[in-house]
C-alpha cells in the first residue's frame, strides 16, 4: 500500500468512513501520489480542536457548514461529533436551519451589495427570520454560525454585519477567526469527500 493510500485510509477512518470509500477526486489524488492528502488529513484534524470554541460548538459549526455545502458524509460526522459533545437535537436542527436561512440571506444581500442601487435597499426583503430573534443556541453563537456560513458563501455585506454584531456582543476576534478557519477547512475537505 502506498503512503498516499495509507494517509487517505487514515483520513477516512477519522471521518468514520470505510477505508475503501473513494470519490473521483480522491482517486485522482491517490493515483497521482499527491502529497496534499497529508495536508488534508492534518487540516481536517485541526477542525476538531480550538482554544476559543467548545467541542460542541465545533460540531454545530461543522454541521451547519456541511448542510450549507450539501455534504452528507461530513454532516453525519459533525452531527455525531456535536451530539457526543452535548448538543441537543434542537441545537443541531438550528444549525441546519441557520444554513438554510443564510443561503437566502447571502444571495439576497450579495445582490443588494453588487448592484449598489438605493432602490433595492428601500424595497422590503420579505424574508422571514424569526429564528434569529431567540435562537436555542443563543444570540452570540447563532451570529457566529451565520458569519461562518456567510464567509463560505462569499457575502461581504453579511460577513461585515455579523462580525460587527459579534464584536458588539463581546465576542473576541480570535473566536471569530477560529469559526471561519474551521468553516474553510471543512469546505476544503468537502471538495474531496462528498
Amino acid at each position: 500500500m502506498s503512503e498516499t493510500t495509507e494517509v487517505i485510509k487514515e483520513l477516512l477512518e477519522s471521518i468514520n468512513l470505510p477505508a475503501e470509500y473513494r470519490t473521483n477526486s480522491l482517486e485522482l489524488l491517490e493515483k497521482g501520489e499527491s502529497r496534499y492528502v497529508r495536508d488534508l488529513k492534518v487540516n481536517f484534524s485541526s477542525t476538531l480542536t480550538s482554544d476559543h470554541l467548545s467541542a460542541k460548538e465545533i460540531g454545530l459549526i461543522g454541521a451547519s457548514i456541511a448542510v450549507n455545502n450539501h455534504n452528507k458524509p461530513l454532516l453525519s460526522f459533525f452531527t455525531n461529533f456535536a451530539e457526543s459533545n452535548g448538543a441537543t437535537a434542537e441545537e443541531i436542527a438550528e444549525a441546519a436551519a441557520c444554513a438554510s436561512l443564510l443561503a437566502s440571506n447571502n444571495i439576497f444581500y450579495r445582490f443588494r451589495h453588487f448592484t449598489q442601487k438605493e432602490k433595492y435597499t428601500q424595497i422590503p426583503a420579505r424574508i422571514r427570520m424569526q429564528i434569529m430573534m431567540k435562537p436555542v443556541t443563543g444570540k452570540e453563537f447563532f451570529e457566529l454560525m451565520s458569519l461562518a456560513i456567510s464567509a463560505v458563501n462569499g457575502c461581504e455585506m453579511c460577513v461585515n454585519a455579523h462580525e460587527d454584531s459579534l464584536i458588539k456582543l463581546g465576542t473576541t476576534e480570535e473566536r471569530i477567526f477560529d469559526a471561519v478557519r474551521i468553516a474553510s477547512l471543512i469546505t476544503a475537505t468537502g471538495k474531496l469527500i462528498f
